[in-house]
């Protein structure tokens, strides 16, 4: 990993969906941009798909990041939510390859974990310790918002290694280790 980079954070969603970019200079962070994709005024899906593809290729053109991390899917119960979300995810992914940019993909808890020391945090507690840590005033109306950039943030602490650099075979173990309660006994 390079000592001065630039790092988009993603949070999928298919209403909102946050990002966040930081650039590391000699380990030190620096907040660039932060801010949400409103996509609830659209209608159908594709549509969503196509705005979330539009605005991430603008985001990649002015910012030029070097690497993107991105939140993986959590496992929920309601199956057409995780396969839009999938597919959100999926165009954000396809626009970082588009772009010759490397990715990984960081859990929900090892985000939170990072940033605040819990993996059971609010959002709110994420975005009290980013705005601690990357000293910025005002807090964002979506907390989206600070979801993308503790992505981000949460890359540049875990040295780039995320769910695609671990053991193949450590997938279920940790999924069983930070999904205790989906164990069926």
């Amino acid at each position: 990993m390079s000592h001065d980079k630039i790092i988009l954070g993603i949070d999928p969603g298919t209403t909102v969906m946050g990002y966040g970019l930081v650039h590391v200079q000699q380990k030190q962070l620096k907040l660039l941009n932060f801010g949400v994709i409103q996509l609830h005024k659209l209608s159908n899906h594709p549509d969503k798909l196509k705005r979330i593809l539009e605005r991430l290729n603008g985001l990649i053109a002015e910012y030029k990041p070097d690497e993107m991390a991105i939140e993986a899917p959590f496992f929920g119960k309601n199956v057409q939510s995780m396969l839009k979300l999938g597919r959100a995810q999926g165009v954000a992914i396809a626009a970082a390859l588009n772009h010759n940019m490397p990715f990984e993909e960081y859990s929900p808890r090892r985000v939170k974990q990072a940033i605040t020391g819990s993996g059971s945090a609010s959002k709110e507690q994420v975005a009290s310790m980013l705005q601690t840590l990357l000293n910025f005033q005002d807090m964002p109306k979506y907390l989206d918002a600070t979801d993308g950039l503790a992505v981000a943030v949460c890359h540049h602490f875990s040295k780039g290694i995320g769910e695609h650099n671990k053991a193949k075979g450590d997938s279920w173990t940790a999924f069983l280790s930070q999904n205790p309660d989906r164990l069926k006994k």
